[in-house]
C-alpha cells in the first residue's frame, strides 16, 4: 500500500509538472486610457488626411477656391500633441501604439478623400471625444472635451470653406438643465450653516480652495454674471447686425446663470451674491463687439474646469457650456483655439515621434 501511494504521488506531481501554465489575461486598461488611445489614433489619422489633401489641392488650396487645409493639419498636430502618454512610440508608420486596445489599434476608416469629408470625419470625431469625456476622469474628460470641442469647430468652418454642408449642430451629450427646479429634493438634504460649521470643527471640513465642485459652480456663476453684464453694456453700444445677435446671447447668458445657481443649489454649494456691476476697461467700451469676443473667451476655462470638477448630468451641462462658448466666441472674431479651456501652453505638449505622421493601422 505504501508503494502504491508512492507511485500515485509520483503521477500527481509529473501531471502537475507537465501542465502548461495558462497565461494571464493582460488587465483591460481603464476607460480614460482606452478613450485617450482612441482619440488620438483618430485624430492621427485625420491628420494624415489633412496632409494628402492639402498636397493634392491646386496651390495648397490658397486662392484657388479649395479650403486652406493648414489651420486644420496644425490643429489637428497639437491635438495629437496633447493626447499623447509617454508609452506611445510606434515602431513605424504602420505599428499602432502599444498601449492601444484590440478596438482602438484594428484597421481604421479609409481616409476620407474631399474637404467634405473630412469636415464630416472631424465632426463625427468630435462628437465621440465629447461623448467620451461625459464618462472619463476629470483630467481626461477635460482634454476630450476641449479636443472634441475645437474639432465640432474645424469640422464648421472646413464644410463652410468647401461649399459643403455644415455638420449637424445636435448637442453630442444631450444635456441641457437649464430648466432645472431650484427646489430640487437635494436642496433639503442640505446641511444648515450651523451643521457646517458643527461639521468643521470636529475635524470633518471639506476641501477648499477653487479646485471642487463648489468652486468650479461659483466661478460659473460669476463668470456667467460677469458676462450678461458685459453683453447689457455693449447692447447699448451696438448697432446695425450686431445687435441682434448680441440681444439673443444676452438672453442665453441669463439662462446659464439661472442653471448654474440651480445647479449650485442642488449640489448644496454656496450661490455667489449678484453684482450690480462690473468693471469694464475703456477698451471694451471701444470696441464692443471685440468685447464680448473676450468675455465669451474667459467663459471656456471656466467651463473646463467644471468639467473635470463635476459628473453626471452637471458635467454633460458643462461639456455643452463648453462647446456653446467656443461657438459664441467665434461669432464674436475670437480663435479658441487647439484645446478650448486649457490652459496649458500648447508648446510644452510632447512632440510627436518619427513614424507617426501616418494614419495607424
Amino acid at each position: 500500500m505504501a508503494l502504491l501511494a508512492a507511485l500515485a504521488l509520483v503521477v500527481v506531481t509529473l501531471g502537475a509538472a507537465l501542465t502548461p501554465v495558462r497565461p494571464r489575461e493582460p488587465a483591460e486598461p481603464p476607460f480614460s486610457e482606452q478613450v485617450r488611445v482612441s482619440a488620438l489614433a483618430e485624430t492621427l489619422r485625420l491628420k494624415a488626411a489633412g496632409e494628402q489633401l492639402a498636397q493634392a489641392a491646386p496651390g495648397n488650396g490658397s486662392g484657388t477656391g479649395q479650403p486652406d487645409f493648414s489651420r486644420t493639419v496644425t490643429l489637428l498636430t497639437t491635438q495629437s500633441r496633447a493626447l499623447l502618454a509617454p508609452g506611445d512610440v510606434p515602431h513605424d508608420a504602420s505599428t499602432p501604439f502599444p498601449s492601444a486596445t484590440p478596438s482602438a489599434a484594428s484597421s481604421p476608416a479609409p481616409l476620407p478623400a474631399s474637404a467634405a469629408g473630412l469636415a464630416a470625419d472631424l465632426a463625427g470625431s468630435g462628437r465621440r471625444r465629447l461623448a467620451d469625456a461625459a464618462a472619463a476622469d476629470g483630467g481626461m474628460a477635460r482634454l476630450l472635451a476641449a479636443v472634441g470641442t475645437a474639432q465640432l469647430l474645424q469640422a464648421s468652418a472646413l464644410a463652410a470653406a468647401a461649399g459643403a454642408p455644415a455638420p449637424a449642430q445636435a448637442d453630442p451629450v444631450q444635456a441641457d438643465p437649464v430648466q432645472a427646479d431650484p427646489a430640487s429634493p437635494l436642496s433639503g438634504a442640505c446641511p444648515s450653516p450651523e451643521a457646517a460649521a458643527s461639521s468643521s470643527s470636529a475635524g470633518h471640513d471639506a476641501p477648499t480652495g477653487d479646485a471642487t465642485l463648489d468652486g468650479a459652480l461659483a466661478a460659473t456663476v460669476r463668470t456667467e454674471m460677469e458676462t450678461v453684464y458685459g453683453y447689457q453694456v455693449a447692447l447699448t453700444r451696438l448697432g446695425g447686425e450686431a445687435a441682434k445677435p448680441a440681444a439673443e446671447q444676452l438672453a442665453r447668458h441669463e439662462e446659464l446663470v439661472s442653471a448654474a445657481e440651480s445647479l449650485s443649489r442642488m449640489h448644496c454649494a454656496p450661490v455667489p451674491p449678484r453684482e450690480a456691476g462690473y468693471s469694464l476697461g475703456q477698451s471694451f467700451l471701444a470696441a464692443p463687439a471685440t468685447g464680448l469676443a473676450g468675455l465669451e473667451t474667459a467663459t471656456l476655462p471656466v467651463y473646463a474646469d467644471l468639467v473635470a470638477l463635476s459628473d453626471g448630468e452637471t458635467r454633460r451641462w458643462a461639456i455643452s457650456g463648453l462647446l456653446d462658448a467656443a461657438r459664441r466666441a467665434v461669432l464674436w472674431g475670437a480663435d479658441p483655439g487647439p484645446v478650448p479651456g486649457l490652459t496649458a501652453d500648447p508648446a510644452a505638449f510632447p512632440t510627436l515621434p518619427a513614424g507617426s505622421a501616418a494614419p495607424l493601422r
